[in-house]
C-alpha cells in the first residue's frame, strides 16, 4: 500500500478555494522544482453536466532544489484558458481538490491527486467547453513557514473539457403488429452551464440503432438530424422484437450519449 503526505485534504468550492489558492501574496521567483510527466484525467477529455461534482485525476512527477524535501513544497494543478496562467491562478480556472507526495528520493516524488469542478461555480460559460492549459503553482517554504519563493509553472499540456449530453428514446406503438410502421421519436440534450440546465441539441445528427431480443449487439438502422430543439423522429417497418435506441458520438465541444435501449414487442 503506497503511502503519502497529502498537500491538500479536502476540495474546495467556489470562494473558499480561491481565498485558500491564491494567499499569500508573492512575488514571483524561480523556485528550482520542476514538474514532468502530467496526465489529467487519465488523458481522456473532462465531460461536465450542469450540477454533478467532477474530480477529474491528475498526476505527475516533481523534483526539487537540494537542501529542501517535499515537506518545503505545495505545489497545485489547475486548468486555464483564454487568460494567462498568473491571471487564471486568482480567478478563472479549475483548481486543485487535493495533492498526495509519494517521496521516492530525497529530491523527488510522484505525485497524484484530484481537480475539482463544481459546474454552477467553476464554469459560468459555454465557451468553457474548449481545450485548457496545465499549470501547476508551485511555493517553495522556509522552516519556520514563511514563503521563500513561487511560480506557475506552464506548457505542461492540456485538456479538453466538454459539455455532457443525454440522449432519450420512444418506440411506437407498443405493441406493433408484425411489418407494420414503428415511428421512433427521441431528443438530444446537453449541459448548458450558463442556464444550468440541459437544453436541446439542435442540428445534430444521430444514429438509430436496432438490437434483436435474445442478441448483444446493436446495428445501425439509419441517421437522421435533429431539428432546432434537439428533437428527433423517423420511421421504420416493424419486423421481430428488440430494442431501439438513438446515439451519437463526441465532438469538440460536447460528450457523446446513447439512449437506454427501448423495447419494442413485435406481434
Amino acid at each position: 500500500m503506497r503511502t503519502g503526505r497529502s498537500a491538500l485534504t479536502a476540495a474546495l468550492t467556489g470562494a473558499l478555494a480561491l481565498v485558500a489558492f491564491t494567499a499569500p501574496p508573492a512575488q514571483a521567483a524561480d523556485t528550482g522544482v520542476t514538474v514532468t510527466n502530467m496526465v489529467v484525467n487519465k488523458g481522456k477529455p473532462i465531460i461536465v453536466g450542469v450540477s454533478e461534482e467532477k474530480n477529474p485525476s491528475v498526476g505527475f512527477r516533481m523534483t526539487w532544489p537540494s537542501g529542501h524535501s517535499s515537506n518545503d513544497i505545495t505545489a497545485f494543478p489547475y486548468l486555464y484558458h483564454d487568460t494567462t496562467a498568473a491571471k487564471a491562478r486568482d480567478k478563472g480556472g479549475i483548481y486543485t481538490g487535493f495533492v498526495t507526495y509519494y517521496d521516492d528520493t530525497p529530491r523527488a516524488a510522484d505525485v497524484e491527486g484530484e481537480l475539482y469542478i463544481d459546474p454552477p461555480w467553476t464554469l459560468d460559460s459555454n465557451n468553457d467547453a474548449t481545450t485548457w492549459k496545465i499549470a501547476v503553482n508551485v511555493r517553495l517554504w522556509t522552516p519556520d513557514d514563511k514563503l521563500k519563493a513561487e511560480e506557475n509553472l506552464t506548457g505542461l499540456g492540456t485538456v479538453q473539457v466538454k459539455r455532457a449530453a443525454r440522449a432519450t428514446v420512444n418506440a411506437s406503438p407498443e405493441p406493433v403488429t408484425k411489418n407494420k410502421t414503428l415511428t421512433v421519436t427521441g431528443r438530444l440534450t446537453r449541459a448548458d452551464w450558463v442556464k444550468h440546465a440541459y437544453t436541446g441539441y439542435g442540428d445534430k445528427l444521430a444514429k438509430l440503432q436496432f438490437r434483436k431480443a435474445g442478441t448483444s449487439t446493436y446495428t445501425t438502422v439509419k441517421t437522421v438530424r435533429a431539428n432546432s430543439t434537439g428533437s428527433l423522429k423517423t420511421t421504420v417497418k416493424a419486423t421481430t422484437d428488440g430494442y431501439w435506441r438513438w446515439t451519437f458520438g463526441e465532438t469538440s465541444t460536447t460528450g457523446g450519449a446513447t439512449a437506454a435501449g427501448d423495447h419494442v414487442d413485435v406481434r
